[in-house]
């Protein structure tokens, strides 16, 4: 548990516990399901400041006390040198709880100010820049596993950012491969809502340092498509719980991607076919209605 649990009420800290316990349940459950974290693996921890990192850590601290899997954590930070950065707050709370961590200061803020024009929006380049640079960094720790906290909301948002304005079906995936191959990336909180990460934040207390690089940007079209989805999920209960598990229950015989699934070849045969369309079959009645209809009739 986090710093910010002693200052908690008892019934507060039983709703924290509650919390806590959810979040460790969603975060073991999607380790479990994509192997995400093996025997012997050193994995770091992407710490920025927010929330959301914030959460990862603290509840992989927890896995690691009671998981029968060994493994190591250790944190790295970007330092991007932007204006007012408080430089104090990472190393003083990671000093706290007796994690070993590194500092990297890498000026990439100056890089984006100068390259993209003001009021366009930064997160593309920043996070290019970010990447490499954490990338060169888990090389040079020896990490086997790079842990960022985007969780299911970033998930969503990502899918319905790619569909309005990518032309692709796709999203951020919870275990990934880097581009040249060397480095696997986790996102261990990939079931977890973003709701349930910040009221624990606010029960642990973190001490959260917000981005004035980008997470100020009113005009992100992300922020429109939060915005969405949050009312979405005021107005239809569920719904967003049904869009993620959509995407865990794929069909590619039913979309329009001819390199997953064999249109081309597709012909008759004689016998049921896997996910085949269903549209003209005749639905079953419950048993004694067709006796209800033949009474109707007379």
């Amino acid at each position: 548990m986090g710093i910010g649990m002693e200052m908690l009420s008892r019934k507060e800290q039983h709703n924290a516990n509650k919390l806590h316990k959810r979040l460790r349940r969603l975060v073991g459950t999607a380790i479990a399901d994509f192997n995400m974290i093996e025997p012997g693996d050193r994995v770091m921890v992407c710490l920025s400041g927010g929330k959301d990192s914030y959460a990862l850590l603290d509840i992989l601290r927890s896995l690691q006390a009671h998981a029968a899997t060994q493994f190591e954590l250790i944190v790295v930070n970007l330092d991007q040198k932007q204006p007012g950065f408080p430089e104090h707050v990472l190393p003083n709370y990671l000093t706290a709880i007796g994690m070993p961590f590194r500092i990297v200061e890498q000026d990439t803020y100056s890089v984006v100010k100068r390259l993209i024009p003001e009021g366009k929006t930064t997160c593309s380049l920043c996070s290019r820049l970010r990447r490499g640079v954490l990338y060169r960094v888990a090389g040079e720790l020896g990490a086997t596993k790079i842990a960022l906290g985007h969780h299911r909301d970033d998930i969503l948002e990502t899918l319905f950012l790619n569909l309005f304005h990518g032309g692709k079906l796709k999203t951020m995936p919870p275990k990934l491969v880097s581009d040249d191959g060397k480095h696997i990336v986790i996102r261990p909180l990939a079931y977890c809502k973003e709701k349930d990460l910040a009221a624990y934040a606010e029960m642990e207390n973190f001490p959260i340092i917000p981005c004035n690089l980008c997470g100020s940007q009113k005009n992100m079209q992300r922020q429109a498509v939060k915005e969405m989805l949050q009312q979405w999920d005021k107005k239809f209960p569920g719904r967003l719980e049904n869009m993620f598990s959509s995407l865990q229950n794929i069909q590619p015989s039913h979309l329009l991607d001819s390199s997953l699934y064999d249109f081309h070849g597709l012909k008759t045969g004689n016998g049921p076919v896997v996910d085949g369309d269903r549209a003209f079959d005749p639905e079953p009645f419950e048993p004694g209605m067709e006796e209800l209809l033949n009474l109707n009739k007379e």
